[in-house]
Protein backbone atom coordinates (compact mmCIF):
# COMPACT_ATOMS: atom_id res chain seq x y z
CA UNK A 1 0.00 0.00 0.00
CA UNK A 2 1.20 3.43 -0.88
CA UNK A 3 0.97 6.03 1.79
CA UNK A 4 -1.53 8.78 1.10
CA UNK A 5 -0.24 12.28 0.83
CA UNK A 6 -1.19 14.56 3.67
CA UNK A 7 -3.62 17.24 2.54
CA UNK A 8 -2.22 20.69 2.14
CA UNK A 9 -3.36 23.34 4.59
CA UNK A 10 -5.24 26.34 3.15
CA UNK A 11 -5.89 29.79 4.46
CA UNK A 12 -9.53 30.66 5.03
CA UNK A 13 -10.83 33.51 2.82
CA UNK A 14 -12.86 34.94 5.68
CA UNK A 15 -10.82 34.55 8.85
CA UNK A 16 -7.03 34.30 9.39
CA UNK A 17 -7.05 30.60 10.36
CA UNK A 18 -5.74 27.69 8.28
CA UNK A 19 -7.67 24.46 7.67
CA UNK A 20 -7.56 21.13 5.89
CA UNK A 21 -10.11 21.22 3.03
CA UNK A 22 -12.71 18.47 2.79
CA UNK A 23 -13.55 19.31 -0.85
CA UNK A 24 -11.23 20.30 -3.73
CA UNK A 25 -12.43 23.92 -4.08
CA UNK A 26 -13.25 24.65 -0.45
CA UNK A 27 -12.04 28.12 0.60
CA UNK A 28 -13.60 28.43 4.06
CA UNK A 29 -12.74 26.76 7.35
CA UNK A 30 -16.14 26.47 9.00
CA UNK A 31 -19.87 26.79 8.40
CA UNK A 32 -20.04 30.43 9.63
CA UNK A 33 -17.18 31.43 7.30
CA UNK A 34 -18.87 29.56 4.44
CA UNK A 35 -22.13 31.41 5.04
CA UNK A 36 -20.26 34.75 5.05
CA UNK A 37 -18.76 33.89 1.64
CA UNK A 38 -22.17 32.80 0.36
CA UNK A 39 -23.70 36.10 1.49
CA UNK A 40 -20.91 38.07 -0.21
CA UNK A 41 -21.46 36.16 -3.45
CA UNK A 42 -25.19 36.75 -3.22
CA UNK A 43 -24.64 40.49 -2.61
CA UNK A 44 -22.28 40.69 -5.64
CA UNK A 45 -24.85 38.91 -7.79
CA UNK A 46 -27.63 41.26 -6.64
CA UNK A 47 -25.42 44.27 -7.38
CA UNK A 48 -24.55 42.95 -10.85
CA UNK A 49 -28.25 42.27 -11.54
CA UNK A 50 -29.19 45.79 -10.41
CA UNK A 51 -26.53 47.30 -12.70
CA UNK A 52 -27.78 45.19 -15.61
CA UNK A 53 -31.39 46.24 -14.90
CA UNK A 54 -30.43 49.93 -14.80
CA UNK A 55 -28.54 49.55 -18.07
CA UNK A 56 -31.49 47.82 -19.74
CA UNK A 57 -33.90 50.48 -18.45
CA UNK A 58 -31.61 53.25 -19.68
CA UNK A 59 -31.39 51.65 -23.13
CA UNK A 60 -35.18 51.24 -23.29
CA UNK A 61 -35.72 54.87 -22.28
CA UNK A 62 -33.12 56.03 -24.82
CA UNK A 63 -34.88 54.05 -27.53
CA UNK A 64 -38.24 55.70 -26.78
CA UNK A 65 -37.08 59.30 -26.38
CA UNK A 66 -39.07 61.92 -28.20
CA UNK A 67 -37.41 63.79 -31.04
CA UNK A 68 -37.50 67.09 -29.15
CA UNK A 69 -35.67 65.56 -26.20
CA UNK A 70 -33.02 64.06 -28.49
CA UNK A 71 -32.55 67.39 -30.26
CA UNK A 72 -32.20 69.26 -26.95
CA UNK A 73 -29.65 66.76 -25.57
CA UNK A 74 -27.65 66.86 -28.80
CA UNK A 75 -27.68 70.67 -28.82
CA UNK A 76 -26.48 70.72 -25.19
CA UNK A 77 -23.57 68.37 -25.98
CA UNK A 78 -22.63 70.41 -29.07
CA UNK A 79 -22.82 73.74 -27.19
CA UNK A 80 -20.62 72.37 -24.39
CA UNK A 81 -18.00 71.41 -26.97
CA UNK A 82 -18.13 74.91 -28.52
CA UNK A 83 -17.63 76.56 -25.11
CA UNK A 84 -14.65 74.32 -24.38
CA UNK A 85 -13.19 74.75 -27.86
CA UNK A 86 -13.33 78.56 -27.64
CA UNK A 87 -12.22 78.81 -24.00
CA UNK A 88 -9.43 81.34 -23.73
CA UNK A 89 -10.61 83.32 -26.74
CA UNK A 90 -12.66 86.49 -26.65
CA UNK A 91 -16.30 87.03 -27.60
CA UNK A 92 -16.84 86.64 -31.36
CA UNK A 93 -18.98 89.82 -31.43
CA UNK A 94 -17.52 92.40 -29.07
CA UNK A 95 -14.01 91.03 -28.50
CA UNK A 96 -14.30 91.27 -24.70
CA UNK A 97 -13.00 88.43 -22.52
CA UNK A 98 -15.39 86.05 -20.82
CA UNK A 99 -16.12 86.12 -17.09
CA UNK A 100 -15.84 82.48 -15.94
CA UNK A 101 -16.51 83.26 -12.25
CA UNK A 102 -19.97 84.58 -12.99
CA UNK A 103 -22.78 82.32 -11.70
CA UNK A 104 -24.06 80.20 -14.58
CA UNK A 105 -21.02 81.23 -16.62
CA UNK A 106 -20.86 84.06 -19.09
CA UNK A 107 -20.53 82.11 -22.32
CA UNK A 108 -23.16 81.03 -24.85
CA UNK A 109 -22.61 79.04 -28.01
CA UNK A 110 -23.81 81.70 -30.45
CA UNK A 111 -25.04 80.71 -33.91
CA UNK A 112 -24.14 83.16 -36.67
CA UNK A 113 -27.00 81.86 -38.82
CA UNK A 114 -29.71 81.05 -36.30
CA UNK A 115 -31.09 77.58 -35.70
CA UNK A 116 -34.48 78.81 -36.90
CA UNK A 117 -33.32 80.33 -40.18
CA UNK A 118 -30.69 77.68 -40.96
CA UNK A 119 -31.53 74.47 -39.07
CA UNK A 120 -29.16 72.49 -41.31
CA UNK A 121 -26.23 74.49 -39.83
CA UNK A 122 -27.15 74.12 -36.16
CA UNK A 123 -24.36 71.55 -35.63
CA UNK A 124 -21.83 73.12 -38.03
CA UNK A 125 -18.71 74.12 -36.07
CA UNK A 126 -17.97 76.99 -38.48
CA UNK A 127 -21.36 78.56 -37.73
CA UNK A 128 -21.15 78.46 -33.93
CA UNK A 129 -18.70 80.34 -31.70
CA UNK A 130 -18.40 81.34 -28.06
CA UNK A 131 -20.28 84.52 -27.38
CA UNK A 132 -20.90 86.58 -24.24
CA UNK A 133 -24.40 85.98 -22.88
CA UNK A 134 -25.37 89.63 -23.13
CA UNK A 135 -24.21 89.71 -26.78
CA UNK A 136 -26.29 86.63 -27.60
CA UNK A 137 -29.51 88.03 -26.14
CA UNK A 138 -31.94 90.20 -28.14
CA UNK A 139 -30.56 93.71 -28.43
CA UNK A 140 -27.11 92.54 -27.37
CA UNK A 141 -25.18 92.79 -30.63
CA UNK A 142 -25.68 93.42 -34.31
CA UNK A 143 -25.37 90.94 -37.13
CA UNK A 144 -22.61 93.13 -38.62
CA UNK A 145 -20.49 92.82 -35.47
CA UNK A 146 -20.99 89.05 -35.45
CA UNK A 147 -20.10 88.86 -39.17
CA UNK A 148 -16.95 90.93 -38.63
CA UNK A 149 -15.87 88.56 -35.85
CA UNK A 150 -16.61 85.55 -38.05
CA UNK A 151 -14.53 86.97 -40.91
CA UNK A 152 -11.66 87.61 -38.53
CA UNK A 153 -11.85 84.10 -37.07
CA UNK A 154 -12.65 81.81 -40.04
CA UNK A 155 -12.15 84.04 -43.09
CA UNK A 156 -14.39 85.75 -45.64
CA UNK A 157 -14.65 82.73 -47.97
CA UNK A 158 -15.90 80.45 -45.17
CA UNK A 159 -18.44 83.06 -44.03
CA UNK A 160 -19.75 83.52 -47.59
CA UNK A 161 -19.92 79.74 -48.03
CA UNK A 162 -22.06 79.51 -44.86
CA UNK A 163 -24.32 82.34 -46.06
CA UNK A 164 -24.80 80.63 -49.45
CA UNK A 165 -25.47 77.18 -48.00
CA UNK A 166 -29.15 76.48 -48.68
CA UNK A 167 -28.97 72.70 -48.45
CA UNK A 168 -31.71 70.80 -46.70
CA UNK A 169 -30.76 68.52 -43.86
CA UNK A 170 -33.26 66.38 -42.02
CA UNK A 171 -31.69 64.89 -38.91
CA UNK A 172 -32.96 61.42 -38.06
CA UNK A 173 -33.01 60.15 -34.48
CA UNK A 174 -29.94 58.03 -35.22
CA UNK A 175 -28.15 61.09 -36.66
CA UNK A 176 -28.88 63.03 -33.47
CA UNK A 177 -27.64 60.18 -31.27
CA UNK A 178 -24.44 59.92 -33.33
CA UNK A 179 -23.83 63.69 -33.20
CA UNK A 180 -24.43 63.71 -29.44
CA UNK A 181 -21.97 60.84 -28.95
CA UNK A 182 -19.35 62.53 -31.14
CA UNK A 183 -19.49 65.90 -29.41
CA UNK A 184 -19.66 64.38 -25.93
CA UNK A 185 -16.44 62.51 -26.73
CA UNK A 186 -14.81 65.63 -28.20
CA UNK A 187 -15.75 67.65 -25.10
CA UNK A 188 -14.29 64.98 -22.80
CA UNK A 189 -11.09 65.00 -24.83
CA UNK A 190 -10.78 68.79 -24.50
CA UNK A 191 -11.45 68.56 -20.75
CA UNK A 192 -8.71 65.93 -20.38
CA UNK A 193 -6.23 68.09 -22.29
CA UNK A 194 -6.93 71.07 -20.04
CA UNK A 195 -6.83 69.11 -16.77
Amino acid sequence: MTPTKPQKQRKCKVCPSTFTPMRPFQTWCSVPCGSVLAEERLAKKKKADAIADRKATKQALEKHKRRGDLLAETQTAFNKFIRLRDAGQTCICCGKPFEPQRPGGSVDAGHYLSRGSAPHLRFDERNVHAQRKNCNRPGGTTREAFRAGMIQRIGLEAVEALECDQSLKKYTDDDLRAIKTTYTAKARELEKERA
